[in-house]
């Protein structure tokens, strides 16, 4: 296993933020239509919420897998699961802040099992709707942690935060 140093993470952010900016937007056969790949998306890889980072080994996880996300969406014909819920979102920026509406919010699931680096990987990627607008890509969560029965997890069920 290759030795995780400082050094090797920033590396390895910087190579995938250059590949995370290119991707612009894939086709997805299941929705008909492109998924954008925006600022919203890569932030949510480094933050776990708004300004509060995530841990390093958690973006390191996300960042070593991004080029499976859009690879993912390119063959994804069938979801794998989909959660509606009412979220405030930072609509416009105020003067001291942000102002919040609530929104509907639509989180599309779609999992696959990947060669990467090597190895074969299972992968979720979670693409986001916000109040019927556009469909852009949020998250990709490598299979990874083990719950409180010693049993392997993906997720806490909160794509937001996952």
């Amino acid at each position: 296993m290759m030795e995780f140093t400082p050094e090797k993470f920033n590396e390895l952010k910087n190579d995938a933020e250059e590949f995370y900016n290119k991707i612009g937007s894939v086709y997805c056969p299941y929705f008909k239509e492109k998924i954008n790949f925006n600022v919203k998306g890569w932030d949510h890889l480094i933050f776990k919420t708004w300004n509060r980072t995530r841990p390093i080994a958690d973006q390191y996880s996300r960042l070593r897998h991004i080029k499976l996300a859009s690879e993912v969406i390119k063959e994804s014909k069938t979801l794998q699961g989909h959660w509606s819920t009412q979220k405030f979102e930072r609509t416009k920026k105020k003067e001291n802040g942000w102002e919040q509406t609530l929104k509907m919010t639509n989180y599309y699931e779609f999992i696959a099992v990947m060669e990467s680096h090597g190895s074969k990987v299972r992968v979720k990627v979670i693409v986001k709707q916000i109040d019927g607008g556009e469909k852009f890509f949020l998250s990709i969560i490598p299979f990874w942690g083990r719950n409180k029965k010693g049993d392997r997890v993906m997720h806490s069920g909160d794509p937001e935060n996952d």
